[in-house]
């Protein structure tokens, strides 16, 4: 078969673009060879791929200036990427874009103790963060589960939380402010090192907008002191509506734990293989930890175990050591890995109310049951911020848009129950077409016109958040007006 001869404008375009770029940076920094870009092609939802044009690697605000710039007179557009950790596809390229990956950029550039702030650029990664503060007691507080590998650029494009987000919040609750370059090459500064900056609330704008309106370079974080101590509690349950149910009382009974986390029996059985964290054999396990003295951690864990008696758990342990708390979160955080090494899954996002995780977790059980396909528990149960994992076969023929469709039923049902199609992953494309089910046209069009003012030819991170169908006709008639 006689394979499509190379577009010769498309190679033209690409030579030009690639031999600008190198003008402003390393030839290192400049990745256009198509085997290498390849590289790039994806990010963790792994079921989508698309090499790009080229892949850039700046170090420094001013060199990401200089590709934008570039990029904007140029009309290419750019994905800014972080770790490429997105379960939601936010890093997903396009076949003429450049990437921006921001993975050199991770250098500490102030901490302040006095008024509890650290500045870094924010290719540098989640967990780091608190690396670089604790040997003088100071943590950086949310803690997604890829915290070793995600980067703060991308736990700011998609507001990402993580296990302690119950007591301290997602990342929009410690973002202080941000160094941001606008897809022209302007560079603007947005909030500070202060709690609320004057005027309108552009921090929050910037916070969770998925790569849409800049690309944030440096983070002005809020980092806090470490607590006097902290002590997890394990309690197994016959049955995932009691676990659900257990947590629903906690929580009205005004208790605060640092975290409350669900797991149910796949993915306590492959975790237990996994990480060997000496988990019980049952249906649902809770992990819930408390902070204080000891005389408060004492107080708070004898009124959650006293709630959780009155549900019966198969096995109530109250951590007696740092390796047993240690060997306790091992195990939840070891979880997303540990399925992928059993099967192909795909993530969820959604939210709930705490008071409706009783239904929902009967009700995807149904759904388990009408699909065909497993479904693994895993999530944030003090905030309703469901991560249900679908296993399907990505090698067997229908499997991926089987597994596809029954996700979008279980976010439909999140928003029905009151929730939302995401809690900390993003849209990126996994859930674009489904924002009708949470917006409506009008809520949408006043969300594109934000971007309009931002990005005014929508070359930002294209075909991601807003429906495709919306987007597309927003992008053409942005880049007939410029």
């Amino acid at each position: 078969m006689e394979m499509p001869k190379p577009n010769p404008d498309v190679i033209a375009r690409k030579a030009r673009v690639v031999a600008r770029l190198l003008s402003v940076l390393p030839v290192d920094a400049v990745i256009h060879d198509e085997r290498e870009t390849r590289a790039y092609e994806c990010d963790a939802l792994t079921a989508y791929r698309c090499p790009p044009m080229v892949a850039v690697l700046p170090s420094t605000t001013g060199e990401v200036s200089d590709v934008l710039r570039i990029c904007h007179s140029e009309g290419v557009p750019v994905v800014p990427r972080g770790s490429g950790t997105s379960l939601a596809g936010g890093a997903l390229p396009t076949a003429d874009c450049v990437i921006l990956g921001v993975a050199r950029m991770n250098d500490v550039i102030e901490t302040d103790y006095d008024n509890r702030l650290i500045r870094v650029q924010t290719g540098r990664t989640n967990l780091s963060v608190t690396g670089a503060v604790e040997a003088d007691g100071f943590f950086y507080a949310p803690d997604p589960s890829s915290q070793l590998a995600c980067a703060i650029a991308g736990n700011i494009a998609m507001n990402s939380g993580g296990a302690h987000c119950l007591k301290y919040g997602v990342t929009t609750n410690n973002l202080l402010g941000v160094t941001m370059v606008m897809m022209d090459g302007e560079v603007v500064e947005i909030g500070g090192g202060h709690m609320d900056a004057g005027g309108l609330d552009l921090l929050g704008l910037v916070c969770g907008s998925e790569g849409q309106l800049g690309v944030v370079t440096e983070a002005t974080l809020r980092i806090l002191p470490k607590p006097e101590g902290a002590r997890p509690v394990l309690m197994g349950f016959d049955d995932n509506e009691v676990a659900g149910a257990c947590v629903s009382d906690i929580i009205k009974a005004g208790v605060l734990p640092v975290a409350i986390e669900f797991m149910d029996r796949p993915c306590i059985e492959a975790t237990e293989a996994f990480a060997k964290a000496g988990y019980p054999m049952c249906e649902a396990l809770l992990i819930v930890e408390v902070e204080g003295s000891d005389a408060e951690i004492d107080h708070q864990l004898s009124l959650i175990m006293e709630i959780a008696r009155r549900h019966n758990p198969v096995e109530l342990r109250e951590s007696k050591s740092a390796d047993e708390s240690a060997k306790i979160w091992l195990g939840r955080k070891s979880a997303f890995g540990a399925m992928g090494q059993i099967n192909d899954y795909m993530c969820l996002d959604g939210t709930i109310p705490v008071s409706s995780l009783p239904m929902v977790l009967r009700r995807i059980g149904e759904m388990s049951q009408e699909f065909g396909l497993k479904v693994g528990n895993v999530f944030h149960a003090g905030d309703g911020n469901m991560h249900p994992l679908i296993l399907f076969d990505a090698n067997k023929p229908g499997d991926l848009e089987r597994c596809e469709a029954f996700g979008a039923e279980i976010l439909k049902l999140c928003v029905e129950v009151g929730g939302c199609l995401t809690g900390e992953h993003g849209v990126g494309i996994e859930k674009r077409d489904l924002m009708y089910e949470q917006y409506s046209a009008d809520d949408l069009e006043v969300q594109m016109a934000v971007k309009d003012v931002f990005d005014p030819a929508w070359l930002l991170n294209p075909a991601k958040v807003f429906p495709l169908d919306a987007s597309e006709r927003r992008r053409a008639t942005g880049l007939a007006a410029e």
